[in-house]
């Protein structure tokens, strides 16, 4: 069965509905204060987008499971959409944080911890020079203007419906061949194709196409599309990617932030890529903020005379508190204890665990949904193959299937990660963890199947 067999979906969603207003009151007390004093009731817009209706509370979390302030436990699979990635509050991670609060936070100073850090991502990812800040986002910010000035080039070029958080430029997608801002796209500075060309992911026609106008100072690319749904590359598509940029002289920068699920050097390691500049965030200091970006060694030598002392504080790159003292503690302890080779043994099997409860239960119903694996990250898609492109996995999205999905399991203390259908193993997940999810996940489709088929 596809989409189109479930018409009875929206009056589910308003059964699940009604089951979460009655077991959440405290959440929705809460909810009823926040506008008052919180744009749409919330710290951040995208906490909206949640399937209830309105967003849990949380009151605390530890390892892979959360408790919200109604006291409802459940099984975390979002994880901070990777924040989390190392689990909640990893034991060795907030001793080191701990240490460094008591010692000072930020000084515009290095500690020892900034290269121990480095140093453990420079074995990770194969490149020998990094620099840190405070998110993903800003490192790509970063990158992109690197990128920019040591080719002398204005555009970038990246790939459709990829995602590389807030930074401008990225915010660009293709409309009948046309570079546009997605209608999303809140106050846009400047039409998207002064600063990007858009390709279609695993489209290395398109690549070569764009290259060869001589003006791409880079390709900012996840090495397989993460958000709009997880979109893997086609078998010699890197060799093609890697072997354009350098034959074009355009820089090549991966965005391993929601890829490093693949292992401790994420995609880049465990297929041997070869970047140019290596871009990483979220978890990798066990949920406090912190991103870094990586050169190769020749790069960094042209990057550090672009940018000498006299004019180190505006290149427009960096911040006040980008680097700080407790960002480098818990990036070091995170890389040293929490997000190991032995983390990823265990969390991978988990995660092809979680696959497989869902392919059972997906056949046991006749329902013909993909469902694919990235290191510790799985997913189902709304659609009997793999996607190609990040214009199909859009195609294939159904909003109102989805909420009914994550809406019964999280009434049934399973979390799911908001915007698809994704899930991301941490070490303190336990194969209980994943069963619990696997039997709500047939429960759903059970549900769906007996409300839907006549």
């Amino acid at each position: 069965m596809t989409p189109a067999h479930f018409p009875g979906v929206a009056g589910l969603i308003e059964e699940e509905l009604a089951r979460f207003r009655d077991t959440h009151p405290a959440s929705a007390g809460l909810h009823d204060t926040a506008p008052a004093s919180l744009l749409s009731g919330v710290p951040m817009q995208w906490m909206v987008h949640w399937p209830g209706s309105y967003p849990i509370y949380v009151q605390h979390a530890a390892g892979g499971h959360l408790v919200d302030v109604d006291g409802h436990d459940y099984v975390d699979f979002c994880l901070g959409d990777s924040g989390a990635m190392a689990g909640h509050s990893p034991g060795e991670v907030i001793a080191a944080a701990t240490a460094r609060l008591a010692r000072g936070v930020t000084f515009m100073l290095p500690t020892a911890d900034a290269i121990a850090a480095a140093e453990h991502l420079a074995r990770r990812f194969g490149l020998p020079i990094w620099q840190f800040t405070l998110s993903a986002t800003d490192a790509n910010r970063a990158a992109i203007r690197y990128a920019r000035g040591l080719t002398r080039r204005p555009k970038i070029l990246i790939f459709n419906h990829s995602y590389h958080g807030g930074v401008d430029e990225t915010f660009a997608t293709l409309d009948h061949g046309s570079v546009v801002s997605p209608a999303t796209s809140l106050g846009p500075p400047v039409d998207p194709a002064v600063t990007t060309n858009v390709a279609e992911f695993n489209d290395i026609g398109a690549v070569e196409g764009a290259l060869a106008a001589g003006d791409i100072a880079a390709v900012l690319t996840e090495p397989a599309l993460t958000n709009a749904g997880i979109v893997l590359p086609e078998p010699g598509f890197h060799a093609a990617l890697r072997h354009l940029t350098r034959a074009n002289g355009s820089l090549l920068i991966l965005d391993e932030t929601h890829t490093l699920c693949c292992g401790p050097g994420g995609y880049t390691r465990e297929y041997q890529l070869e970047p140019d500049i290596v871009v990483v965030g979220k978890a990798i200091a066990g949920g406090l903020p912190a991103g870094a970006y990586g050169f190769t060694a020749e790069l960094g030598a042209q990057a550090a005379e672009a940018t000498p002392a006299d004019n180190s504080d505006s290149p427009g790159v960096g911040g006040t508190l980008a680097a700080n003292a407790l960002s480098m503690a818990a990036v070091r302890a995170t890389l040293e204890t929490a997000l190991t080779d032995a983390s990823f043994a265990r969390t991978i099997p988990l995660a092809s665990r979680w696959a497989d409860g869902v392919r059972r239960a997906c056949a046991a119903h006749g329902i013909e949904w993909h469902v694919i694996q990235l290191g510790c990250r799985a997913e189902f898609q709304f659609s009997p193959a793999a996607f190609a492109t990040g214009a199909d996995a859009i195609a294939a999205k159904e909003p109102a299937l989805e909420r009914f999905l994550h809406l019964f399991a999280l009434n049934r203390g399973v979390l799911l990660t908001p915007f698809h259908n994704m899930a991301l193993m941490c070490p303190e997940h336990s194969e209980a963890d994943v069963d619990r999810h696997s039997a709500v996940f047939d429960a759903a489709l059970t549900r769906l199947s007996e409300t839907n088929i006549g």
